[in-house]
């Protein structure tokens, strides 16, 4: 529940971060669509590179309960800082946010792996229940906040985003209040060690995180490109340290360690073309997808005549609530008949899920659009949502689960940034792809068309390949599925 909270509050402002950007800081004109995208991304990425540092201070220094806490706290205020109209305090509000996130998200990841032993079956499923709490949280956060920001403070056309972030704030201070009062459940889970117990260790580490808000918020200024060159570098150090650490550790760990990265490069590739969910996908929705009408009897209630753009983002979570139950159930099945996939081909299968969506655009952008209205139809978007969502479940909750398995045992929590670093690492260059696919004047038919193309044939051919690479990889595991 605390992880459903956080997520509200993060899913609560993913709708609204390019909208808001192209409304507020480019009067609406769309030329702004590029900037919003590679803003986007370099947010994504930063929230997911700081899980790096999160999750060395959790191992090394204050203890995993403590990081959530202190990374819940600046997550709230960072929210409540974006809802002010000036374009550096929305940046440094995000500084804020991912600062906190970093201290947050690997750790409660983390805490879940603690509660099973290593070779438990039910460890895969586990991560998999967990993945609907979050989802839970994603689904009702894009309803919700659109309802309060467009029909309830506000009966115009365009949204009162500061309400959005508002909420946002509220739910993730629900978040740090929840885990607050019901930690004791968790039985000593996650708390500081011994050497860990003093509070001027908690004092150090508000105090670095504190510092460390300019430097992002100097990286968010920066631009997309001088960032990928700093997230490259990070990834570097990260694989060394880990792969120190298991050769450290003997043959074994050192060939999990290798495994490990290989499949954080395919982790890569799946999330560039993922997270257009939150940058092009919303633009797309906004401008060439015919909303009218679709699903009125949803929407009627409400007093809309068409599909809000923001609930396409709640489409995802449903698939994955859905779904979750059945895939989970589907890998232990497997598992007891002894035909359970490896976790390369599991991943193999996410990635080819994640082109197969792409393949649907381009045939709806090929073949599908009205002469007359130059849009698609609704549910060629709300479709590709689902079958990403397929993709997503066959990777992302299996990739938690792998990386507290393979990493080195004293680093579990290094590990576990390196997983939301190469996330993070993805979620750049998706902010760099869908700014190639807006391009200088906004989305269109045609770039769209062509940005989504290419990502069709880097998807499958990705997932071919890591099926071919299959045999390789799980021998580097040594017997881990």
């Amino acid at each position: 529940m605390t992880e459903f909270w956080e997520r509200f509050a993060f899913y609560g402002i993913r709708w609204a971060l390019v909208l808001y950007i192209v409304t507020q800081f480019y009067d609406g004109n769309p030329i702004g669509e590029k900037e919003a995208g590679l803003t986007y991304g370099s947010y994504l990425a930063l929230v997911y590179a700081g899980a790096v540092f999160g999750g060395y201070v959790a191992d090394r220094v204050i203890g995993y309960q403590r990081s959530i806490l202190i990374g819940a706290a600046f997550m709230a205020a960072g929210l409540f800082a974006i809802t002010i109209p000036d374009e550096n305090i929305f940046k440094l509000g995000l500084a804020t946010i991912i600062v906190g996130n970093g201290l947050f998200k690997p750790n409660i990841s983390t805490m879940v792996g603690k509660l099973y032993t290593m070779d438990d079956p039910r460890r895969d499923s586990g991560f998999t229940v967990f993945y609907m709490g979050i989802n839970a949280g994603a689904f009702i956060a894009p309803i919700l906040t659109q309802i309060l920001a467009q029909k309830v403070f506000n009966t115009g056309d365009i949204p009162s985003y500061k309400v959005v972030f508002f909420a946002s704030g509220i739910g993730m201070l629900i978040s740090l209040v929840w885990f607050a009062i019901g930690r004791s459940a968790l039985k000593g889970i996650g708390a500081p060690p011994a050497e860990g117990q003093s509070p001027m260790r908690v004092l150090m580490v508000v105090g670095g995180a504190l510092l460390v808000i300019p430097v992002v918020f100097f990286l968010l200024k920066a631009g997309a490109g001088n960032l990928q060159i700093v997230l490259t570098i990070l990834f570097l150090i990260l694989a060394g340290m880990l792969m120190a650490e298991g050769i450290r550790d003997g043959k074994v760990a050192r060939d999990k360690t290798i495994a490990m990265m290989i499949i954080f490069a395919f982790n890569i590739l799946f999330w560039m073309f993922f997270e257009q969910a939150g940058s092009s996908f919303t633009f797309l929705a906004e401008s060439i997808v015919d909303r009218t009408g679709a699903l009125s009897i949803i929407t009627a209630p409400f007093g809309m005549t068409e599909f809000p753009t923001a609930w396409f983002q709640s489409v995802n979570s449903v698939a994955i609530i859905v779904c979750a139950p059945i895939i989970a159930w589907i890998w232990v099945v497997m598992a007891q008949r002894n035909v359970n996939p490896s976790i390369p081909r599991k991943f193999g299968i996410g990635i080819i899920f994640n082109g197969l969506a792409f393949g649907l655009l381009m045939y709806a952008l090929s073949q599908l659009v009205d002469p007359v209205s130059m849009k698609v139809p609704f549910w060629t978007l709300f479709a590709v949502y689902c079958i990403q969502s397929i993709g997503e479940l066959c990777l992302s909750p299996i990739g938690l689960s792998m990386v507290t398995k393979l990493a080195p045992t004293r680093l579990v929590g290094l590990g576990m940034g390196g997983w939301f670093l190469s996330t993070g690492i993805g979620n750049n260059l998706s902010g760099i792809f869908a700014g190639h696919v807006s391009g200088d004047s906004g989305l269109s038919v045609a770039s769209a068309l062509s940005g989504y193309t290419f990502g069709f044939w880097s998807l499958m051919i990705g997932g071919v390949l890591l099926f071919l690479l299959a045999p390789v990889i799980q021998k580097l595991m040594h017997g881990v599925k």
